[in-house]
């Protein structure tokens, strides 16, 4: 994978991350890589903690030109969180931001931590140049899954996976010599880390947020210093009414349930939203939907990309079934564990139309089972999602001695409030009588990862 050493000789001065052009970054990075050869040489697998930073991608490519396997720690996580995949992973070090020493020190490594300096200039010195042959097979990346409703898995990302992820993203979303993304997801998430191989593959810009700033994007967008952005329906939530003129040709828009309401406001907006549909297990992307195209298939998640098969798998008489998918870009077995075969099950639930437009339900552990009838929560959080005053709402089931499980609705509220007898006499007339929350909880905020996706299983 020399995408940034190619870059570095046919756009030298061209901007790649920030103000650092493509030559800065492939220099720091091969003089980093100098550096730390002698120390990691007889180690494979390095952790690499930090939140997002310039300094951090010179230290991915850095390990990159390595030819390390980068297993990327989530800087939200306690101790005895770091010390459990660590352990799990086998890892013998970690490249750590400074401002993580505290906790890095107490870590069970094999050599000691390495520390990132805050990079406020480029290396001028003379710098070995690295070249890898390609290994389609070989481990680039290790990414752990957001465990909203469990633990943790590890998942390996080859070159292979990463090539096809973004030779595909490009064909659906296509590429300029101006773009410019913005990442305002931690690069520890398979949304963060998509992005930034997409612009390296593409010989475009990036424009990195050390975590997500309301006002920061907003002067982004309103100086048109950035045209793409990658967002979570919470953040386009907080955005959405102050997002005015921009030059914006992407908002690629997934990684949780997308509220009708929102989708309703950003095309009222004009913005241009594609919804998305992937995982970890898939490097991201596996459909997409331009919604300006598809007025009348603003419920899906889109088509599958080039090279993707999405199918389903024990189909009902709906036409509703487990979606199943497999590509090049779909991972093939977690991390130490046995390899696995055919198509990637999801989890989730949903059916695909006759114009192949596939349609996501649920998580398949999600569903309620009421006196034997399935209740999807999305159905029931969209409606919720229509009152004005809802800032973020959940659905989870609560065991019932007659029924064996009743939907249960935690929310939070924007600026004004609203009471539970209002909410359920909304509900009533558009729901059936079984699907009707039993319960309504008011919390001050909802559970989320560092992705921004609801954890469900502390609400249970």
């Amino acid at each position: 994978m020399n995408w940034l050493k190619n870059w570095a000789q046919i756009s030298p001065q061209k901007k790649f991350i920030n103000d650092a052009t493509f030559f800065d970054v492939d220099h720091a990075s091969s003089f980093l890589a100098k550096k730390w050869e002698h120390p990691l040489q007889n180690h494979t697998r390095i952790g690499l903690l930090s939140e997002n930073s310039l300094a951090m991608c010179v230290a991915i490519f850095a390990l990159l030109k390595l030819g390390k396997e980068i297993l990327f720690l989530n800087t939200h996580l306690s101790l005895s969180e770091l010390t459990e995949q660590i352990s799990d992973a086998q890892l013998s070090t970690v490249v750590s931001a400074s401002q993580f020493e505290h906790r890095v020190t107490h870590l069970p490594l094999k050599i000691p931590p390495l520390f990132l300096s805050v990079l406020t200039e480029i290396p001028k010195l003379h710098h070995e140049s690295f070249f890898l042959p390609e290994q389609p097979e070989k481990i680039a990346f290790i990414m752990n899954t957001s465990a909203t409703t469990g633990k943790f898995k590890s998942v390996p990302i080859t070159e292979k996976m990463v090539y096809a992820q973004v030779k595909a993203s490009k064909e659906i979303l296509g590429s300029f010599f101006d773009d410019n993304w913005l990442i305002a997801t931690p690069l520890f998430h398979v949304s963060g880390l998509s992005i930034l191989m997409r612009s390296l593959y593409n010989g475009t810009a990036v424009s990195i947020l050390s975590k997500f700033d309301e006002d920061k994007i907003l002067k982004a967008v309103e100086t048109e210093e950035i045209n793409m952005m990658s967002l979570v329906p919470t953040m386009l939530s907080r955005l959405i009414e102050r997002l005015e003129k921009h030059r914006l040709r992407v908002i690629l828009l997934g990684g949780a349930f997308i509220p009708r309401a929102l989708i309703d406001a950003a095309l009222k907006k004009e913005l241009p939203i594609y919804k998305t549909y992937g995982m970890t297990e898939t490097f991201s992307q596996s459909a997409t939907l331009n919604l300006s195209h598809h007025h009348d298939k603003l419920d899906a998640v889109g088509r599958a990309l080039p090279t993707v098969q999405i199918t389903l798998k024990n189909v009902n008489k709906d036409g509703i079934g487990e979606i199943m998918i497999d590509s090049p870009m779909v991972m093939r077995g977690y991390l130490l564990k046995p390899p696995l075969s055919g198509p990637f099950e999801t989890g989730d639930i949903g059916f695909i139309d006759a114009d192949g437009f596939l349609y996501v339900l649920n998580r398949r552990n999600d569903i309620i089972i009421s006196g034997g009838e399935n209740i999807y929560p999305k159905e029931i959080e969209n409606l919720v999602y229509e009152l004005p005053e809802i800032e973020e709402c959940v659905v989870i089931p609560r065991a019932d001695e007659k029924w064996g499980q009743v939907p249960v609705l935690y929310y939070s509220c924007k600026d004004s409030v609203i009471t539970d007898s209002t909410i359920l006499s909304y509900l009533k007339g558009k729901l059936a009588k079984f699907k009707l929350p039993r319960q309504i909880i008011y919390c001050q905020t909802l559970p989320k990862n560092a992705s921004g996706k609801i954890i469900r299983k502390v609400l249970k």
